[in-house]
């Protein structure tokens, strides 16, 4: 079931986006990639139709065979994390504009979570095993 489309924008505002949350839920990453980019666990809402007011200021890096990252190249924002090949988008959550009737539903790679923070909302958990089972080629 999807949403509705959200708004949102990097910290300086170059970067503004109009996307569809596949559902209305937040979900964390806690890999080494992630929290190395996010400097703690990546936050996202997984949206389709992302949809780029102008992307001039968005740069791209490929971090794997199968995914690249983005950022504002003014500010430095995180934006996204996307499969390549596909319409799928790990968008940021705090870039939205709105983040009402988002829950924070998922949390991935949880074998992979520091001891120095947890969540206090119970949600599903998948480990590294649960998300390579479900797509080989994402090891």
């Amino acid at each position: 079931m999807a949403e509705t489309m959200r708004t949102g924008r990097c910290l300086c505002g170059s970067v503004r986006f109009a996307a569809e949350p596949r559902k209305p839920h937040i979900a964390a990453c806690h890999c080494g990639m992630c929290r190395r980019w996010a400097s703690g666990p990546f936050m996202a809402v997984h949206c389709r139709n992302v949809r780029f007011e102008s992307d001039r200021h968005v740069r791209r890096f490929r971090s794997s065979d199968w995914a690249e990252r983005g950022f504002c190249d003014r500010c430095g924002s995180t934006l996204f994390y996307h499969m390549v090949g596909s319409d799928q988008y790990g968008m940021a959550a705090g870039l939205f504009d709105d983040l009402g009737g988002l829950q924070f539903a998922l949390q991935l790679y949880i074998d992979h979570k520091p001891d120095f923070y947890a969540f206090a909302q119970q949600t599903r958990t998948l480990t590294e095993a649960d998300i390579v089972a479900r797509n080989p080629g994402s090891k």
